[in-house]
Protein backbone atom coordinates (compact mmCIF):
# COMPACT_ATOMS: atom_id res chain seq x y z
CA UNK A 1 0.00 0.00 0.00
CA UNK A 2 1.56 3.28 -1.22
CA UNK A 3 0.50 6.26 0.56
CA UNK A 4 0.68 9.59 -1.73
CA UNK A 5 0.47 13.22 0.46
CA UNK A 6 1.12 15.73 -2.09
CA UNK A 7 2.19 19.22 -0.68
CA UNK A 8 1.00 18.34 3.28
CA UNK A 9 1.42 21.70 4.14
CA UNK A 10 -1.08 22.97 1.90
CA UNK A 11 -3.82 20.02 2.84
CA UNK A 12 -3.13 21.08 6.42
CA UNK A 13 -3.45 24.95 5.68
CA UNK A 14 -6.94 23.56 3.43
CA UNK A 15 -8.50 21.89 6.66
CA UNK A 16 -8.04 24.92 8.66
CA UNK A 17 -9.81 27.24 6.37
CA UNK A 18 -12.81 24.74 6.39
CA UNK A 19 -13.69 26.25 9.97
CA UNK A 20 -15.68 24.92 12.81
CA UNK A 21 -18.07 22.83 10.93
CA UNK A 22 -15.58 21.14 9.34
CA UNK A 23 -14.39 20.85 12.96
CA UNK A 24 -17.40 19.05 14.16
CA UNK A 25 -17.79 16.98 11.06
CA UNK A 26 -16.98 13.19 11.21
CA UNK A 27 -14.08 11.82 9.40
CA UNK A 28 -15.31 9.09 7.19
CA UNK A 29 -12.79 6.27 5.28
CA UNK A 30 -13.26 4.85 2.35
CA UNK A 31 -13.73 1.76 4.03
CA UNK A 32 -16.08 3.29 7.06
CA UNK A 33 -18.60 5.17 3.68
CA UNK A 34 -19.17 1.48 2.44
CA UNK A 35 -19.89 -0.06 6.23
CA UNK A 36 -22.53 2.74 6.62
CA UNK A 37 -23.97 2.20 3.04
CA UNK A 38 -24.60 -2.02 3.83
CA UNK A 39 -26.36 -0.39 6.93
CA UNK A 40 -28.53 2.85 5.26
CA UNK A 41 -28.45 2.14 1.34
CA UNK A 42 -32.10 2.30 0.45
CA UNK A 43 -30.91 -0.11 -2.75
CA UNK A 44 -29.01 -2.82 -0.61
CA UNK A 45 -32.22 -2.71 1.83
CA UNK A 46 -34.64 -3.57 -0.83
CA UNK A 47 -32.50 -6.28 -2.34
CA UNK A 48 -31.81 -8.13 0.88
CA UNK A 49 -36.03 -8.20 0.95
CA UNK A 50 -35.57 -9.65 -2.52
CA UNK A 51 -33.49 -12.16 -1.18
CA UNK A 52 -36.14 -12.56 1.60
CA UNK A 53 -38.69 -12.95 -0.88
CA UNK A 54 -36.51 -15.71 -2.59
CA UNK A 55 -36.66 -17.62 0.30
CA UNK A 56 -40.39 -17.73 1.15
CA UNK A 57 -41.30 -18.84 -3.14
CA UNK A 58 -38.96 -21.50 -1.94
CA UNK A 59 -40.52 -22.40 1.05
CA UNK A 60 -44.08 -21.96 -0.55
CA UNK A 61 -42.89 -24.31 -3.04
CA UNK A 62 -41.68 -27.25 -0.55
CA UNK A 63 -45.31 -26.25 0.83
CA UNK A 64 -46.64 -27.98 -2.05
CA UNK A 65 -46.30 -31.41 -0.71
CA UNK A 66 -48.15 -30.73 2.83
CA UNK A 67 -50.90 -32.92 2.57
CA UNK A 68 -54.22 -30.11 1.94
CA UNK A 69 -57.10 -30.06 4.07
CA UNK A 70 -60.09 -28.27 3.04
CA UNK A 71 -63.67 -28.02 4.73
CA UNK A 72 -66.89 -28.14 2.53
CA UNK A 73 -70.62 -27.26 3.10
CA UNK A 74 -73.45 -27.09 1.16
CA UNK A 75 -77.01 -26.66 1.58
CA UNK A 76 -80.17 -27.34 -0.87
CA UNK A 77 -83.61 -26.65 -1.56
CA UNK A 78 -85.06 -28.18 -4.52
CA UNK A 79 -88.34 -26.04 -5.66
CA UNK A 80 -88.67 -28.69 -8.31
CA UNK A 81 -86.93 -32.60 -7.20
CA UNK A 82 -84.64 -33.69 -10.05
CA UNK A 83 -85.95 -36.31 -12.59
CA UNK A 84 -84.96 -39.96 -13.06
CA UNK A 85 -86.25 -42.44 -15.74
CA UNK A 86 -87.24 -45.97 -14.49
CA UNK A 87 -87.05 -48.84 -16.97
CA UNK A 88 -91.41 -50.34 -17.02
CA UNK A 89 -89.15 -53.83 -17.24
CA UNK A 90 -88.54 -53.30 -13.39
CA UNK A 91 -92.03 -53.56 -12.57
CA UNK A 92 -92.80 -56.55 -15.32
CA UNK A 93 -93.57 -53.96 -18.04
CA UNK A 94 -92.10 -54.28 -21.83
CA UNK A 95 -88.97 -53.44 -22.55
CA UNK A 96 -87.58 -50.24 -23.73
CA UNK A 97 -90.01 -48.26 -21.89
CA UNK A 98 -90.14 -45.92 -19.39
CA UNK A 99 -91.80 -43.71 -16.64
CA UNK A 100 -90.39 -40.30 -15.19
CA UNK A 101 -90.09 -40.54 -11.18
CA UNK A 102 -89.05 -37.88 -8.74
CA UNK A 103 -86.41 -39.06 -6.32
CA UNK A 104 -85.13 -37.22 -2.67
CA UNK A 105 -85.94 -34.81 -0.51
CA UNK A 106 -86.42 -31.24 -1.09
CA UNK A 107 -83.51 -30.17 1.70
CA UNK A 108 -80.22 -31.35 0.94
CA UNK A 109 -77.12 -30.74 4.07
CA UNK A 110 -73.65 -31.76 2.98
CA UNK A 111 -70.32 -31.17 4.99
CA UNK A 112 -67.21 -32.66 4.54
CA UNK A 113 -63.64 -33.01 4.94
CA UNK A 114 -61.59 -33.36 2.26
CA UNK A 115 -58.07 -34.23 2.21
CA UNK A 116 -54.99 -34.52 -0.58
CA UNK A 117 -51.38 -34.96 -0.76
CA UNK A 118 -49.03 -35.29 -3.90
CA UNK A 119 -47.62 -38.64 -3.63
CA UNK A 120 -45.56 -37.72 -6.90
CA UNK A 121 -45.99 -34.71 -9.14
CA UNK A 122 -42.96 -33.70 -11.59
CA UNK A 123 -44.42 -29.92 -11.38
CA UNK A 124 -44.04 -29.89 -7.34
CA UNK A 125 -40.57 -30.93 -7.59
CA UNK A 126 -39.62 -29.11 -10.43
CA UNK A 127 -40.75 -25.91 -9.02
CA UNK A 128 -38.56 -26.52 -5.82
CA UNK A 129 -36.03 -27.26 -7.85
CA UNK A 130 -36.28 -23.98 -9.73
CA UNK A 131 -37.32 -21.61 -6.67
CA UNK A 132 -34.70 -22.80 -5.16
CA UNK A 133 -32.25 -21.83 -7.79
CA UNK A 134 -33.89 -18.75 -8.20
CA UNK A 135 -33.08 -17.92 -4.44
CA UNK A 136 -28.98 -18.32 -5.41
CA UNK A 137 -30.13 -15.88 -8.81
CA UNK A 138 -30.90 -13.19 -6.27
CA UNK A 139 -27.88 -13.35 -4.16
CA UNK A 140 -25.97 -12.53 -6.55
CA UNK A 141 -28.28 -9.78 -7.84
CA UNK A 142 -28.05 -8.57 -4.34
CA UNK A 143 -24.04 -8.64 -4.85
CA UNK A 144 -24.02 -6.81 -7.58
CA UNK A 145 -26.32 -4.23 -6.19
CA UNK A 146 -23.50 -4.11 -3.41
CA UNK A 147 -21.04 -4.15 -5.87
CA UNK A 148 -22.50 -1.07 -7.88
CA UNK A 149 -22.79 0.87 -4.60
CA UNK A 150 -18.61 0.11 -3.49
CA UNK A 151 -18.07 1.32 -6.96
CA UNK A 152 -20.21 4.30 -6.89
CA UNK A 153 -18.76 5.08 -3.04
CA UNK A 154 -15.51 4.56 -4.34
CA UNK A 155 -15.27 6.99 -7.38
CA UNK A 156 -16.96 9.78 -5.22
CA UNK A 157 -15.07 9.58 -2.56
CA UNK A 158 -11.87 9.52 -4.82
CA UNK A 159 -13.41 12.34 -6.95
CA UNK A 160 -13.50 14.59 -2.88
CA UNK A 161 -10.17 13.88 -2.30
CA UNK A 162 -9.12 15.34 -5.59
CA UNK A 163 -10.85 17.99 -5.55
CA UNK A 164 -9.86 18.41 -2.10
CA UNK A 165 -6.28 18.36 -3.22
CA UNK A 166 -7.44 20.45 -6.20
CA UNK A 167 -8.28 23.30 -3.49
CA UNK A 168 -5.20 23.15 -1.79
CA UNK A 169 -3.38 23.36 -4.94
CA UNK A 170 -5.02 27.02 -5.18
CA UNK A 171 -4.54 28.47 -1.93
CA UNK A 172 -0.67 27.57 -2.15
CA UNK A 173 -0.65 29.25 -5.27
CA UNK A 174 -3.33 32.35 -4.07
CA UNK A 175 -0.52 32.28 -1.53
CA UNK A 176 2.22 33.03 -4.10
CA UNK A 177 0.35 35.25 -5.29
CA UNK A 178 -0.44 37.74 -2.68
CA UNK A 179 3.40 37.60 -2.22
CA UNK A 180 3.82 38.55 -5.52
CA UNK A 181 1.22 41.20 -5.66
CA UNK A 182 2.46 42.64 -3.09
CA UNK A 183 6.07 42.95 -4.41
CA UNK A 184 4.92 44.30 -7.38
CA UNK A 185 2.57 46.99 -5.73
CA UNK A 186 5.56 47.91 -3.58
CA UNK A 187 7.67 48.17 -6.85
CA UNK A 188 4.64 50.45 -8.20
CA UNK A 189 5.37 52.85 -5.67
CA UNK A 190 8.58 52.95 -6.14
CA UNK A 191 8.40 53.52 -9.99
CA UNK A 192 9.92 50.22 -10.31
CA UNK A 193 7.23 48.76 -12.03
CA UNK A 194 3.69 49.42 -14.24
CA UNK A 195 0.66 49.71 -12.77
CA UNK A 196 -0.35 47.23 -15.52
CA UNK A 197 1.89 45.01 -13.77
CA UNK A 198 -0.37 45.45 -10.46
CA UNK A 199 -3.36 44.61 -12.76
CA UNK A 200 -2.14 41.44 -14.12
CA UNK A 201 -1.02 39.96 -10.84
CA UNK A 202 -4.59 41.26 -9.63
CA UNK A 203 -6.45 38.98 -12.63
CA UNK A 204 -4.38 36.33 -11.90
CA UNK A 205 -5.51 36.20 -7.96
CA UNK A 206 -9.34 37.04 -9.13
CA UNK A 207 -8.83 33.75 -11.15
CA UNK A 208 -7.86 31.60 -8.73
CA UNK A 209 -10.25 32.51 -6.58
CA UNK A 210 -12.73 32.45 -8.84
CA UNK A 211 -11.70 28.90 -9.48
CA UNK A 212 -11.27 28.03 -5.77
CA UNK A 213 -15.43 28.82 -5.66
CA UNK A 214 -16.23 26.58 -8.32
CA UNK A 215 -14.21 23.84 -7.15
CA UNK A 216 -15.33 23.87 -3.85
CA UNK A 217 -19.33 24.19 -4.80
CA UNK A 218 -18.16 20.92 -7.41
CA UNK A 219 -16.48 19.29 -3.67
CA UNK A 220 -19.85 20.07 -1.75
CA UNK A 221 -21.52 18.18 -4.57
CA UNK A 222 -19.56 15.24 -4.91
CA UNK A 223 -19.96 15.01 -0.61
CA UNK A 224 -23.56 15.48 -1.04
CA UNK A 225 -23.57 12.56 -3.93
CA UNK A 226 -21.47 10.32 -1.21
CA UNK A 227 -23.63 11.00 1.58
CA UNK A 228 -26.51 10.05 -0.19
CA UNK A 229 -25.02 6.54 -1.81
CA UNK A 230 -24.08 6.17 1.99
CA UNK A 231 -28.08 6.17 2.68
CA UNK A 232 -27.02 9.73 5.18
CA UNK A 233 -29.05 12.88 5.21
CA UNK A 234 -27.83 15.68 2.65
CA UNK A 235 -28.05 17.41 5.99
CA UNK A 236 -25.47 15.83 7.85
CA UNK A 237 -21.73 17.30 8.41
CA UNK A 238 -19.03 14.82 7.16
CA UNK A 239 -15.55 15.02 5.47
CA UNK A 240 -13.38 12.70 4.18
CA UNK A 241 -9.17 11.60 4.54
CA UNK A 242 -7.05 14.27 2.74
CA UNK A 243 -4.55 11.39 2.07
CA UNK A 244 -5.10 9.16 -1.14
CA UNK A 245 -4.14 6.01 -0.59
CA UNK A 246 -3.80 3.63 -3.67
CA UNK A 247 -2.02 0.11 -5.04
CA UNK A 248 0.98 0.08 -7.26
CA UNK A 249 0.39 -2.29 -9.76
CA UNK A 250 -1.62 -5.35 -7.63
CA UNK A 251 -1.55 -8.27 -9.38
CA UNK A 252 -5.32 -9.65 -8.76
CA UNK A 253 -6.44 -13.25 -8.79
CA UNK A 254 -9.26 -13.54 -11.40
CA UNK A 255 -12.11 -15.02 -10.96
CA UNK A 256 -15.78 -15.08 -12.42
CA UNK A 257 -17.12 -11.90 -12.50
CA UNK A 258 -20.75 -11.20 -11.27
CA UNK A 259 -21.95 -11.02 -14.56
CA UNK A 260 -20.93 -14.50 -15.24
CA UNK A 261 -22.44 -16.12 -12.00
CA UNK A 262 -25.30 -14.63 -13.18
CA UNK A 263 -25.11 -15.83 -16.19
CA UNK A 264 -24.10 -19.35 -15.50
CA UNK A 265 -27.05 -19.53 -12.63
CA UNK A 266 -29.73 -18.51 -15.38
CA UNK A 267 -28.02 -21.28 -17.64
CA UNK A 268 -28.97 -23.68 -14.48
CA UNK A 269 -32.29 -21.76 -14.03
CA UNK A 270 -33.54 -22.51 -17.44
CA UNK A 271 -32.37 -26.08 -17.24
CA UNK A 272 -34.46 -26.73 -14.54
CA UNK A 273 -37.43 -25.11 -16.16
CA UNK A 274 -36.84 -27.42 -19.22
CA UNK A 275 -36.44 -30.57 -17.56
CA UNK A 276 -39.55 -29.54 -15.43
CA UNK A 277 -41.54 -29.25 -18.76
CA UNK A 278 -40.05 -32.62 -20.04
CA UNK A 279 -41.22 -34.33 -16.81
CA UNK A 280 -44.66 -32.91 -16.55
CA UNK A 281 -45.18 -33.92 -20.04
CA UNK A 282 -43.88 -37.80 -20.43
CA UNK A 283 -44.66 -38.87 -16.21
CA UNK A 284 -48.14 -39.08 -14.31
CA UNK A 285 -48.94 -37.02 -11.16
CA UNK A 286 -50.06 -38.89 -8.39
CA UNK A 287 -52.20 -37.53 -5.51
CA UNK A 288 -53.63 -39.45 -2.22
CA UNK A 289 -57.12 -38.03 -1.53
CA UNK A 290 -59.88 -38.83 1.05
CA UNK A 291 -63.09 -37.47 2.74
CA UNK A 292 -65.01 -37.75 5.70
CA UNK A 293 -68.22 -35.67 6.80
CA UNK A 294 -71.62 -36.26 6.79
CA UNK A 295 -74.84 -35.66 3.88
CA UNK A 296 -78.42 -34.45 5.25
CA UNK A 297 -81.96 -35.09 4.34
CA UNK A 298 -84.77 -33.24 5.22
CA UNK A 299 -88.56 -33.25 4.69
CA UNK A 300 -90.65 -30.53 5.71
CA UNK A 301 -94.46 -31.85 4.71
CA UNK A 302 -96.87 -32.74 6.95
CA UNK A 303 -96.96 -35.65 8.33
CA UNK A 304 -93.89 -36.65 8.34
CA UNK A 305 -91.39 -33.99 8.41
CA UNK A 306 -87.77 -34.96 9.26
CA UNK A 307 -84.16 -34.33 9.18
CA UNK A 308 -81.62 -37.41 9.22
CA UNK A 309 -77.79 -37.38 8.53
CA UNK A 310 -75.77 -40.12 7.50
CA UNK A 311 -71.87 -40.60 7.71
CA UNK A 312 -69.91 -40.67 4.13
CA UNK A 313 -65.98 -41.08 3.51
CA UNK A 314 -64.15 -42.71 1.52
CA UNK A 315 -59.70 -42.70 1.01
CA UNK A 316 -58.29 -43.18 -2.81
CA UNK A 317 -55.56 -42.66 -5.37
CA UNK A 318 -56.24 -40.15 -8.02
CA UNK A 319 -53.46 -41.07 -11.54
CA UNK A 320 -53.71 -37.87 -13.75
CA UNK A 321 -51.54 -38.49 -16.93
CA UNK A 322 -51.35 -36.24 -19.64
CA UNK A 323 -52.00 -37.31 -23.27
CA UNK A 324 -52.25 -34.32 -25.87
CA UNK A 325 -51.98 -30.71 -24.39
CA UNK A 326 -52.57 -29.44 -27.48
CA UNK A 327 -48.74 -28.80 -28.16
CA UNK A 328 -48.88 -25.74 -25.74
CA UNK A 329 -46.00 -27.38 -23.77
CA UNK A 330 -44.19 -28.36 -26.62
CA UNK A 331 -43.63 -24.74 -27.81
CA UNK A 332 -42.72 -23.85 -24.18
CA UNK A 333 -39.91 -26.30 -24.55
CA UNK A 334 -38.48 -24.98 -27.85
CA UNK A 335 -38.92 -21.65 -26.70
CA UNK A 336 -36.77 -22.99 -23.02
CA UNK A 337 -34.34 -24.45 -25.71
CA UNK A 338 -33.52 -21.41 -27.35
CA UNK A 339 -33.00 -19.44 -24.47
CA UNK A 340 -30.39 -21.65 -23.26
CA UNK A 341 -28.26 -21.18 -26.23
CA UNK A 342 -28.68 -17.22 -25.84
CA UNK A 343 -27.47 -17.74 -22.50
CA UNK A 344 -24.15 -19.85 -23.61
CA UNK A 345 -23.22 -17.29 -26.08
CA UNK A 346 -23.71 -14.38 -24.01
CA UNK A 347 -21.53 -16.08 -21.62
CA UNK A 348 -19.02 -16.79 -24.02
CA UNK A 349 -19.32 -13.11 -25.03
CA UNK A 350 -19.02 -11.72 -21.44
CA UNK A 351 -15.87 -14.03 -21.32
CA UNK A 352 -14.22 -12.18 -24.50
CA UNK A 353 -15.38 -8.81 -23.36
CA UNK A 354 -13.96 -9.52 -19.58
CA UNK A 355 -10.53 -10.61 -21.30
CA UNK A 356 -10.13 -7.57 -23.35
CA UNK A 357 -11.31 -5.11 -20.31
CA UNK A 358 -8.69 -6.91 -17.79
CA UNK A 359 -6.26 -6.25 -20.49
CA UNK A 360 -6.71 -2.61 -20.98
CA UNK A 361 -7.10 -1.75 -17.42
CA UNK A 362 -4.13 -3.13 -17.07
CA UNK A 363 -2.26 -1.58 -19.71
CA UNK A 364 -4.13 1.94 -18.53
CA UNK A 365 -3.35 1.60 -14.72
CA UNK A 366 0.58 1.44 -15.88
CA UNK A 367 0.58 4.13 -18.13
CA UNK A 368 -1.32 6.42 -15.44
CA UNK A 369 1.02 5.01 -12.94
CA UNK A 370 4.11 6.10 -14.77
CA UNK A 371 2.45 9.72 -15.72
CA UNK A 372 2.11 9.98 -11.80
CA UNK A 373 5.94 9.43 -11.47
CA UNK A 374 6.98 11.85 -14.04
CA UNK A 375 4.25 14.63 -12.99
CA UNK A 376 5.56 14.52 -9.21
CA UNK A 377 8.66 15.50 -10.27
CA UNK A 378 7.36 17.85 -12.55
CA UNK A 379 5.54 19.66 -9.83
CA UNK A 380 8.74 19.92 -7.95
CA UNK A 381 10.51 21.08 -10.93
CA UNK A 382 7.99 23.71 -11.68
CA UNK A 383 7.92 24.88 -7.82
CA UNK A 384 11.34 25.30 -7.93
CA UNK A 385 11.50 27.39 -11.30
CA UNK A 386 8.82 29.46 -10.16
CA UNK A 387 10.27 30.10 -6.61
CA UNK A 388 13.73 31.41 -8.74
CA UNK A 389 12.26 33.21 -10.84
CA UNK A 390 10.44 34.88 -8.62
CA UNK A 391 13.89 35.50 -6.52
CA UNK A 392 15.22 37.13 -10.23
CA UNK A 393 12.00 39.28 -10.99
CA UNK A 394 13.15 41.16 -7.49
CA UNK A 395 16.82 41.52 -8.26
CA UNK A 396 15.67 42.55 -12.00
CA UNK A 397 16.85 40.01 -14.10
CA UNK A 398 13.35 38.36 -15.16
CA UNK A 399 10.09 40.08 -15.70
CA UNK A 400 6.81 39.61 -13.99
CA UNK A 401 5.80 37.82 -17.37
CA UNK A 402 7.91 35.56 -16.70
CA UNK A 403 6.80 34.81 -12.98
CA UNK A 404 3.37 34.78 -14.28
CA UNK A 405 4.25 32.19 -16.84
CA UNK A 406 6.39 29.78 -14.86
CA UNK A 407 3.03 29.64 -11.86
CA UNK A 408 0.94 28.67 -14.98
CA UNK A 409 3.71 25.80 -15.37
CA UNK A 410 3.08 24.98 -11.97
CA UNK A 411 -0.39 25.06 -12.01
CA UNK A 412 -0.40 23.00 -15.39
CA UNK A 413 1.62 20.38 -13.47
CA UNK A 414 -0.36 20.30 -10.71
CA UNK A 415 -3.52 19.63 -12.33
CA UNK A 416 -1.90 16.48 -14.60
CA UNK A 417 -0.66 15.59 -11.39
CA UNK A 418 -4.38 15.02 -10.09
CA UNK A 419 -5.73 14.17 -13.71
CA UNK A 420 -3.32 11.09 -13.73
CA UNK A 421 -4.27 10.10 -10.13
CA UNK A 422 -7.73 10.15 -11.06
CA UNK A 423 -7.00 7.60 -14.52
CA UNK A 424 -5.24 5.40 -11.82
CA UNK A 425 -8.08 5.34 -9.47
CA UNK A 426 -10.13 4.66 -11.64
CA UNK A 427 -8.14 2.36 -13.86
CA UNK A 428 -7.46 0.60 -10.57
CA UNK A 429 -10.93 0.20 -8.77
CA UNK A 430 -12.37 -1.10 -12.78
CA UNK A 431 -9.75 -3.61 -12.76
CA UNK A 432 -10.95 -4.94 -9.38
CA UNK A 433 -14.30 -5.54 -10.49
CA UNK A 434 -13.66 -7.04 -14.03
CA UNK A 435 -11.22 -9.55 -12.08
CA UNK A 436 -13.86 -10.15 -9.22
CA UNK A 437 -11.91 -8.25 -6.61
CA UNK A 438 -13.98 -5.58 -5.53
CA UNK A 439 -15.75 -6.85 -2.52
CA UNK A 440 -12.80 -8.73 -1.54
CA UNK A 441 -11.41 -6.69 1.81
CA UNK A 442 -7.51 -6.61 1.54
Amino acid sequence: MKLVNIHKQYVILFLTLLGLNSAQAQVYTLQQCIDTAQVHNKNLQMSRNSISIGKQKELEAKANLIPKITANADYKYYTNLPYQLMPLSIFGGPEGQFKEAQFGVSHNINANLQVSMPLYNPQVYGAIQTTKIAAELTDIQYLKTEEQIYFEISNLYYNAQILQHQISFIDSNLVNVERLLSTIQLLNEQLLAKGTDVNKVKLQKAQLTAQKVTITSKYEQVLNGLKYAMGLSIEQNISIESKIQYETLTEYVSSSTLDMRLTTTQNRLLSSELSTLNKSRFLPSLNLVGTFGTTGFGYDKQPNEFLKFYPIGFAGMQLSYPLFSGTVTLRKINQKRLELQNNDLQLALLTDQNNLQVQNAKLQRKVTLKSIETTTEQIELAQSIYEQTVIQQKQGTATLTDVLLADNSLREAQQNYLSNIVEYLKADLELKKITGNLLIKN
